[in-house]
């Protein structure tokens, strides 16, 4: 009995498979099943679409991560990114200030443009009609106006302190072509919108301004796109109102992400030699503490901005008679003063002409310095930049102040 129950449990054993004889086809190996069209798909290993959807996050942040996780890598490189202390580091506000004036310039821009008729007949009608009768429309028109010069002053102090640290130094040498080119634009917007009140002194200033380049190998086409004809009339208004509205906000917002977007990736720099010195007290983050810093400032700025608003507002004046001869004391906006006392001094024949010359060649040296500064990109001091760097700020602040002294404000 016990021996039928091994030879039972023994046949429950299954057989050793018999070895293949020699020269026999080897079994082909099993092919994954079919699709069901008959077509044969290979599985295909795909990483998960959304790497974050397990973090631990509040139920709104979930909830955005799920739509947005592509900008979670974005924000966890700002949590790195650090900022060096050092006792010059406030000169980093002044980008971020200018930063958020242009934001304002938008946001009152957009307000105005509800109201405000870009022609000839209706233009300072309206505008009048925005200072007087909308409501708060003299507050957000002021605002409009001291945030655009305000704008240009903060870019200007961001372009020189960003000079005399040399942060131009590779490899941030795009960095300063797109941030010169940034305050190229701005001034452009100065000049642009300056017309747009459609009266006395704004017509007349432009059109000492569209004369200049005149003289220039192709100046007379260039007064001809601008001004639409050989005089300021309501073609120049209709023109200038779409470069300000149009062409220049598209061109500023592009080069602006390119800024953005290179300040980001290369980081803040710090002055040359502070590293080796010791002169680096720490680094912040980026995120949240300097971009909360950076946060205040834009307050403060906010106040000052409504303040000037409302403390010094600008006049309306009266509107535009192009029969009429000029006024006395015609100029143009503070930022463009020291190009119009050169312009002043070289009252000469062929004065003009080297005026133009000059100031266009040194313009293009200086967008060129980080790449002509040599000692700079190789961590070296260079006193000769930084003596050229204080020669053109005393250029533009004593022909800024004998304009002041001469014409008033």
């Amino acid at each position: 009995m016990a021996e039928n129950n091994k030879t039972a449990a023994a046949g429950a054993v299954p057989a050793k498979p018999k070895p293949a004889a020699p020269g026999a086809a080897k079994p082909a190996p099993s092919k994954p099943a079919a699709s069901s069209s008959g077509v044969f798909k290979p599985p295909v290993d795909r990483p998960e679409p959304n790497p974050y959807k397990d973090s631990r996050v509040s139920d709104l942040a979930a909830w955005f991560q799920e739509r947005f996780y592509v900008l979670v890598p974005v924000i966890d490189y700002l949590k790195k990114k650090e900022v060096p202390k050092h006792r010059l580091s406030f000169w980093y506000y002044f980008g971020g200030l200018a930063l958020f004036f242009f934001i304002v310039q938008i946001v009152t821009g957009l307000l105005l443009l509800q109201y405000y008729k870009p022609t000839e007949a209706e233009a300072f009608a309206s505008f009048v009609f925005i200072q007087q009768q909308v409501p708060y429309g003299w507050l957000i028109r002021q605002i409009h106006a001291w945030s655009a010069n305000l704008m240009v002053l903060m870019a200007f102090i961001h372009m020189f302190s960003t000079f005399f640290m040399k942060s131009y130094r590779k490899p941030r040498e795009l960095m300063w072509v797109s941030g010169f080119i940034l305050l190229v634009l701005c001034l452009g917007f100065g000049f642009t919108g300056y017309l747009l009140p459609w009266n006395e002194l704004a017509f007349f200033a432009t059109q000492v301004g569209t004369e200049v380049p005149k003289v220039a190998p192709g100046g007379a086409f260039m007064i001809d796109i601008l001004r639409g004809g050989e005089e300021v009339s309501g073609e120049t208004l209709t023109r200038m109102f779409s470069l300000h509205v149009v062409l220049l906000p598209g061109l500023l917002m592009l080069v602006l992400s390119a800024h953005l977007m290179l300040v980001q990736v290369l980081g803040t720099s710090s002055p040359i030699g502070y590293k080796d010195t010791g002169m680096i007290k720490g680094y912040e983050k980026f995120f949240p503490t300097f971009l909360a810093k950076d946060g205040i400032g834009w307050m403060i700025g906010f106040a000052l901005l409504v303040y000037l608003a409302w403390a010094f507002p600008w006049e309306i004046g009266v509107k535009a008679d192009p029969l009429i001869s000029a006024p006395v004391g015609i100029k143009p906006e503070w930022y463009f003063w020291a190009q119009f006392q050169v312009l002043k001094d070289l009252a000469f024949e062929g004065g003009e002409l080297l005026a133009i010359i000059s100031l266009t060649v040194g313009g293009v040296v200086w967008m060129l310095v980080p790449f002509i500064d040599s000692k700079a990109s190789k961590e070296e001091k260079s006193p000769a930049f930084t003596i050229f760097g204080l020669l053109v700020l005393a250029f533009l602040l004593i022909n800024t102040f004998r304009v002041y002294l001469e014409y008033g404000w």
